[in-house]
């Protein structure tokens, strides 16, 4: 019983992961679309509508607010602002220590933190937070109930085998585009394939919105 349990969770973890997301996929997007007048790629992997950055962000409100009882409006605010300014100041320091690269750059934003974070953008982390406490949280009991659907495991099963392809894939590419950069040939058939299969202009009009560091 422990052994399901614990499944459960984990299927349960997944599936709020794929939800922040995706819904964080949709909000860059829409932001892009306002900025641009048109619509330009923000997704965070090679293949799908994710964002990972949102899903990491969603799953450190899941564990939070699931230590931290208190639903006051202000204290979660508060939390959430800080929280979420945290993961997206490390989501961004490890993808240029990892590739070279960065995917947003506040540098000339007022009250920025290395150009990784600022406090306007804290902010709509803790409006964020507002909106996960309404909106997602309640929902967290029927993926409980949801999770424990045989069908659905395999179903999430396949999904997560997919999307751990797509992480992998993903970073292999951007750490051979990094090599490519710095002149490295390639070394063997698995660098020759990524070669083929993800050139720098393919690579860039992916993930459109990164910038070399």
């Amino acid at each position: 019983m422990k052994h399901q349990s614990k499944f459960n969770e984990v299927f349960k973890i997944f599936i709020i992961f794929m939800i922040g997301s995706t819904i964080g996929y949709i909000v860059e997007m829409i932001v892009a679309l306002v900025q641009n007048g048109h619509f330009v790629s923000r997704q965070g992997l090679l293949y799908g509508p994710f964002t990972p950055v949102y899903g990491i962000g969603i799953l450190v409100y899941y564990v939070f607010f699931k230590i931290v009882r208190t639903r006051n409006k202000g204290i979660v605010f508060l939390s959430s602002m800080i929280l979420g300014g945290i993961t997206e100041y490390l989501c961004s320091y490890i993808q240029e220590k990892a590739f070279g690269t960065i995917s947003w750059d506040y540098s000339e934003w007022i009250f920025n933190i290395n150009g990784r974070t600022t406090l306007i953008h804290c902010s709509y982390w803790g409006i964020a937070g507002l909106l996960y406490v309404s909106y997602i949280e309640p929902l967290i009991p029927k993926i409980e109930e949801f999770v424990k659907n045989h069908k659905v495991k395999i179903m999430a099963t396949s999904v997560a085998v997919f999307m751990i392809f797509n992480i992998t894939i993903s970073s292999m590419a951007a750490l051979r585009q990094k090599e490519r950069i710095e002149d490295i040939p390639a070394d063997d058939g698995l660098d020759r394939f990524l070669d083929n299969m993800y050139p720098d202009e393919y690579m860039d009009e992916v993930f459109a919105n990164k910038k070399y560091v």
